[in-house]
């Protein structure tokens, strides 16, 4: 990881904003990190949760052919916290930061890609900031929250309960989603997002040594879902996404059990311009899972929407 000598506005001096390693600048009052890795057309990677910090998105299969930029989502880090923590952390302020970072990259136009919450961002940015995106990867996403979203996850949740009835490791996925409701610290949602991670997976129990370290090294910020004056964030994207003039490419596991199947071809239908890929040997992680096939999926897709007469 490079270090940067930063000024005392926390920018980082001198130095190429796409160079590998660490960045750091200053926004309305907010430290702004991002982290570079490899090489090749640009992508913008950003996390879910909300709250999820930015490590368990590295993707070194992409990472030797595009230049991703991790985004670390204000609120993960205490000197990016708003005022208002842990509320406030709408779409449009996710959003409204990814467009100063993305215009500070220096190039004319980024690929974004979102996983799960990320995914709902990336979908929101590609609706109002179109002008700076060559594409959009919606990876794990859906075009709804609220009760018809819960209502699907829990359909599968059950199905997973099922499957794996007698498994000595399932009380304890089923605590972790009894606690999501009341989650109201970092700890508590740490504890909820290692703890429901099995149930994330195609195989995680059949995989477990595999799994363990990527669970065990998640780390997370409780934020609530509610905008400084705690209203709900809700999403419902249906009719917003047929006018969508952003190239999409929806990605989506066979066994994923919170953004599952349904979402992913509803996405696919609803966008114009979308293909979909439905990774079948994957849950909700399937850069972890099968990362050899997300990684050719996303490349040909920036291939093909790569602005014309240069790298994206």
């Amino acid at each position: 990881m490079t270090a940067f000598h930063t000024h005392h506005d926390g920018s980082t001096p001198d130095t190429d904003p796409l160079s590998p390693g660490t960045h750091t600048y200053r926004l309305a009052g907010l430290v702004q990190r991002y982290h570079v890795h490899g090489a090749g057309p640009v992508c913008v990677a950003h996390s879910g949760g909300p709250g999820i910090h930015w490590e368990y998105m590295r993707m070194p299969a992409l990472e030797e052919h595009l230049t991703m930029v991790y985004v670390e989502p204000v609120g993960t880090a205490e000197d990016s916290r708003l005022p208002s923590h842990p509320h406030g952390y709408t779409r449009e302020r996710y959003s409204s930061f990814l467009e100063t970072l993305i215009n500070r990259l220096g190039v004319s136009r980024v690929h974004l890609l979102g996983h799960s919450h990320g995914a709902f961002v990336a979908a929101y940015h590609a609706l109002h900031r179109s002008g700076q995106l060559a594409g959009v990867v919606l990876y794990e996403g859906a075009p709804v929250t609220g009760p018809e979203h819960g209502a699907e996850a829990a359909r599968m949740v059950e199905a997973f309960v099922a499957k794996h009835a007698g498994h000595p490791g399932l009380p304890g996925v089923l605590a972790a989603f009894g606690a999501m409701s009341g989650m109201s610290s970092d700890e508590d949602t740490v504890a909820v997002a290692r703890g429901v991670l099995p149930s994330y997976f195609a195989d995680y129990w059949g995989n477990e040594e595999k799994y363990v370290p990527f669970r065990d090294a998640i780390r997370a910020t409780y934020i609530s879902g509610l905008d400084e004056d705690l209203t709900p964030d809700v999403v419902d994207d249906r009719a917003a996404l047929k006018g969508l003039t952003v190239p999409a490419l929806v990605i989506v596991g066979r066994h994923d059990v919170i953004c599952g199947v349904r979402w992913g071809l509803e996405l696919d239908e609803l966008i114009p311009d979308s293909r979909l890929l439905v990774l079948e040997g994957s849950g909700h992680m399937g850069h972890v899972e099968e990362p050899g096939r997300f990684a050719d999926a996303v490349l040909d897709f920036v291939r093909e929407t790569a602005p014309r007469g240069g790298t994206a």
